[in-house]
């Protein structure tokens, strides 16, 4: 693969979506190849898998069905766009991928982080971050400012343990593998935080060439 996929990932609520959005209008305005998605969704099929996933009322969903769910919509998305755009040399930012189904459904919903790893290997095949943004907020802080701002979805309503064990996977991952997972302080203003990850973005870039 000749292009790259970066990934914008942190707790629901940290701001990584208006940052992402405004990292990618700059880089775009530098002139760079560039294509944005999300996740749950980015095709037709993807977003229609996500409104099942984030239905509020789709209390009883099995966390097995959920975690199948998500790598169905990655499957989609990285076949019908990723895949073609990383093979002809585009950049692509993407906004969560397969870290925060290990985190959410392996740790927060207890099936294993590599059982989910392994049922996404299947979905993507060898397609894999190049890097990984790690938006750092308190979860805490992170989901109260998501639920007083915008009406919540079916995971951002678990309650509070949820989140905070999820959290501490992201913490433990990115420690982990601290040269794949760049940590950027999310408690800055959004300005702070979109020049931190462009200037990391940036770096990463001049050393790929």
């Amino acid at each position: 693969m000749n292009g790259l996929l970066i990934v914008f990932e942190g707790p629901d609520g940290s701001g990584k979506t208006t940052v992402l959005e405004k990292v990618y209008n700059k880089l775009l305005e530098d002139g760079y190849d560039i294509y944005k998605f999300r996740e749950p969704g980015g095709t037709d099929i993807s977003e229609k898998i996500r409104e099942i996933i984030l239905d509020n009322e789709n209390i009883e969903m099995n966390p097995r069905c959920e975690a199948l769910l998500y790598a169905a919509s990655r499957a989609q998305l990285v076949g019908e766009k990723l895949r073609p755009l990383l093979e002809k040399g585009s950049i692509i930012l993407c906004d969560r991928f397969v870290l925060s189904s290990m985190l959410y459904q392996g740790i927060g919903r207890g099936l294993g982080v590599d059982e989910v790893k392994n049922i996404n290997d299947f979905a993507i095949g060898e397609i894999r971050a190049d890097l990984t943004l790690f938006l750092n907020i308190d979860y805490k802080t992170a989901i109260d400012r998501k639920r007083k701002n915008f009406i919540s979805d079916r995971l951002e309503n678990e309650d509070d343990s949820f989140h905070k064990k999820t959290y501490d996977g992201y913490i433990e991952l990115s420690k982990r593998f601290k040269d794949e997972i760049i940590s950027i302080d999310a408690n800055k203003s959004i300005d702070t935080v979109v020049d931190n990850c462009l200037a990391t973005i940036k770096t990463y870039l001049k050393e790929k060439k």
